[in-house]
């Protein structure tokens, strides 16, 4: 009887719950609103609580879910200062104290509304106006829940839903950069939560892969949501403005405790963030020059810590694209990207290309020392480099790169032939461009002038009978298919292949290749040849030059006498052309032949006679 009994006291309780959760959604927006204000107004009506909170869910309608939020906005934010820690405190309470009970329920519903509202404003299913209030409510509570200091554990429970999303949150991200990343103290803790996401993200990798017995589907299902779990990450930290000119403002906006003379970049309680505080003047406000520091200390660890993660091949492009202007200033060391760098530059192809612009900054301004950098970039020399999307940028670099008076000569030898064979293969296009290159080259190394114009009579003085034998005419030294400069036998060999440019079916190479019969070793009357002018170009910009080129001598079809033939027989020596008589053409066709010709004659003959005037 007593199991009866207790079966029935179970079915009761389901039947109420289950009316209770159908009264709940049968609710209209005016008793959602009637709910809020009793809420709003007496303690009496607290049970109202869990039932609002259950209306905040991207699956409620939007009137719905906006009401339930406003009302347990007003009802949270007077309170938040009262309520107790969500963590277990040590102090010794009494646990009869009926308000501390009361406060310790209300703080555990606080934490349920917030995190409905972070998974509100990471799901797909919510409605974009709403997540915007959704987004403001959250950021109010960063504000204001710890006391008037940046509350981060709520600010880094959002970044981490952001990041951990399997569906597109730009629009949330884009929120974020237009309404609080203006705030120094926003970037600064985004910077802290970036950073152990991707170390979070970084141990998870290194823990699948070490895994042998992991399912071959469970492994590709990881794999994918890593890479878009990094995807996220790149497109928050991207989009964080940088701190450019910091150094010279006197203060900066603050999102917590931003009004009033607390102008403080505060923390939480741990250990990382208390670092943050400082006494100046016997206030916790920081200078300019030190919250700079303190941001770039932020910004390297984060950005370290997302280059150390496995980068899908579109990010890794991104980044090394934007990585010495968005990245590199503002690091605090940036000798720590040479490892990320240098072994992107030895991957080879596009991805060297793209890794070039960082490594020659650090090289060139940071004293980084890297060995092997001109062989690797001989090795870039290829015919698809002159196709490739960041062609401009590396042919502006190559040029940079070659500008030293220190280079040896053998070296600027190698680089010299190897674009000149590069001329036998490249476009239109690219032939200008090595044009430019080559002449600069010979300008600045006049040792390397005997590729142009070698003295017999010398070279022979100094050559041994072993080498006069070597030497056959027609024969070319130079070791194309080497990829170090210092075997490719540069200096034996010339650049014949510029002559052919003489002839050249495009004519703006053929005039331009003119420029390399000037004696270059000459500086006083010689200028070098902007790179850039030449490095973006393609056939559609060498046709447009050609267009808005003035001609001063146009070509005319004007003939001395009436033609018979197609082809005259001076046209074809050792060749006649003889009419078999079978096919005749009568009077009228001649004398219409005899008139067109006429008329085409003296047409000619009219636009000459302008032409001369």
């Amino acid at each position: 009887m007593a199991s009866i009994a207790s079966k029935n006291a179970k079915n009761k309780s389901k039947l109420k719950s289950k009316s209770k959760s159908k009264s709940k959604e049968r609710l209209s927006l005016s008793e959602l609103k009637t709910l809020g204000h009793q809420l709003l107004s007496s303690r009496a009506h607290i049970n109202n609580l869990p039932i609002l909170l259950s209306h905040v869910s991207p699956t409620s309608p939007p009137p719905h879910a906006l009401e339930s939020l406003l009302s347990l906005h007003s009802f949270f934010a007077p309170i938040l200062s009262d309520l107790p820690s969500s963590k277990p405190s040590s102090a010794n309470h009494r646990d009869d104290d009926p308000e501390l009970i009361y406060n310790t329920w209300v703080r555990s519903k606080f934490d349920i509304f917030v995190n409905s509202l972070i998974d509100f404003a990471a799901s797909p299913l919510a409605d974009e106006t709403l997540k915007e209030v959704v987004l403001d409510t959250i950021m109010e509570f960063v504000k204001v829940a710890n006391g008037g200091r940046f509350h981060s554990a709520i600010y880094h429970r959002l970044l981490h839903a952001i990041v951990h999303s399997t569906v597109p949150v730009n629009f949330v991200v884009d929120l974020l950069v237009s309404k609080y990343f203006k705030y120094i103290d926003v970037r600064y803790f985004t910077y802290i939560s970036l950073e152990k996401l991707a170390r979070t993200l970084e141990e998870k990798d290194i823990s699948d892969h070490g895994d042998v017995n992991a399912d071959s589907n469970d492994e590709s299902h990881s794999k994918s949501s890593l890479e878009i779990f990094i995807h996220n990450i790149h497109y928050v930290i991207s989009h964080i403005p940088s701190l450019e000119g910091s150094d010279e403002k006197s203060d900066f906006e603050m999102w917590s405790r931003s009004g009033g003379d607390s102008k403080e970049l505060s923390g939480n309680p741990k250990a990382e963030d208390k670092q943050l505080h400082t006494e100046k003047n016997k206030n916790n406000v920081l200078s300019a020059a030190k919250i700079a520091k303190k941001m770039k200390l932020k910004f390297t660890k984060a950005w370290i810590s997302f280059l150390r993660l496995q980068l899908p091949l579109d990010v890794y492009k991104e980044v090394l694209v934007t990585l010495h202007q968005a990245v590199i200033p503002y690091l605090s060391n940036p000798i720590m990207l040479c490892d990320f760098l240098t072994r992107s530059y030895d991957i080879g192809g596009v991805v060297s290309v793209m890794a070039l612009s960082s490594l020659f900054i650090l090289m060139t301004q940071y004293g980084l020392e890297y060995p092997n950098f001109y062989e690797k970039l001989y090795a870039l020399l290829v015919p698809s480099i002159f196709m490739a999307k960041h062609r401009a940028k590396f042919f502006q670099l190559l040029d940079s790169c070659l500008k030293s008076t220190l280079l040896p000569a053998y070296l600027a030898a190698a680089f010299a032939k190897k674009l000149s064979r590069l001329l036998l293969s490249v476009p239109a296009s690219g032939a200008l461009v090595i044009i430019a290159l080559i002449h600069n080259l010979l300008r600045r190394h006049p040792s390397i002038n005997c590729l142009v114009h070698r003295e017999v009579q010398e070279e022979t003085a100094k050559e041994t009978d072993a080498d006069m034998s070597s030497r056959k005419l027609g024969i070319d030294h130079f070791d194309n298919e080497e990829t170090n400069p210092i075997k490719s036998k540069a200096m034996k060999s010339s650049l014949w292949e510029i002559d052919t440019l003489r002839h050249h079916y495009c004519p703006p190479v053929s005039r331009f290749v003119l420029s390399l019969e000037n004696d270059l070793t000459v500086r006083a009357k010689t200028t070098e040849m902007t790179v850039q002018d030449f490095s973006s170009g393609s056939y559609a910009t060498i046709f447009g030059d050609e267009i808005r080129r003035r001609v001063k001598q146009v070509p005319l079809a004007f003939y001395k006498s009436t033609p018979t033939s197609l082809f005259s027989e001076s046209d074809f020596p050792g060749w006649t052309f003889k009419h078999d008589g079978k096919e005749t053409i009568d009077g009228n066709d001649e004398k219409e032949i005899t008139n067109i010709s006429n008329e085409c004659n003296n047409s000619s003959a009219k636009r000459q006679r302008v032409e001369s005037s």
